[in-house]
């Protein structure tokens, strides 16, 4: 069965980093990439980048470009989300997901994590 594990997230002070993990099992490997995404209290849920499981392909939502960068461990069927230089409106639960085919639209991933809360004060 599929299963999208995320993990890493915590509190830190503005201009820190962190590194999310999302650990992937049930086959999700065979598909195309993994994206991740975020939604901060009260906010739709917002693109953070994706990457094809090749690692050929990636993409960044412009908020985040130069900051964060996404890879892939193919053997420890993870994705990471490393974000450097953190601002306060980078506070969001972020999740990872598969989608049905390459996409920046939250609405072709069809499966998620339950999610890592990063928080960032100043």
């Amino acid at each position: 069965q599929a299963h999208l594990e995320e993990s890493g997230g915590g509190s830190v002070q503005a201009g820190d980093s962190l590194t999310l993990s999302c650990v992937v099992s049930g086959g999700m490997f065979s598909r195309y990439a993994m994206g991740w995404f975020r939604q901060a209290s009260g906010t739709e849920r917002e693109f953070v980048s994706t990457i094809s499981w090749s690692s050929a392909s990636i993409k960044y939502a412009d908020t985040v470009k130069g900051r964060f960068t996404t890879y892939i461990d193919n053997e420890k069927h993870t994705v990471y989300l490393q974000m450097n230089n953190l601002h306060t409106e980078d506070t969001a639960v972020f999740l990872c997901a598969s989608p049905l085919h390459w996409s920046y639209s939250g609405k072709e991933y069809d499966y998620w994590g339950q999610g890592t809360k990063v928080t960032v004060s100043n």
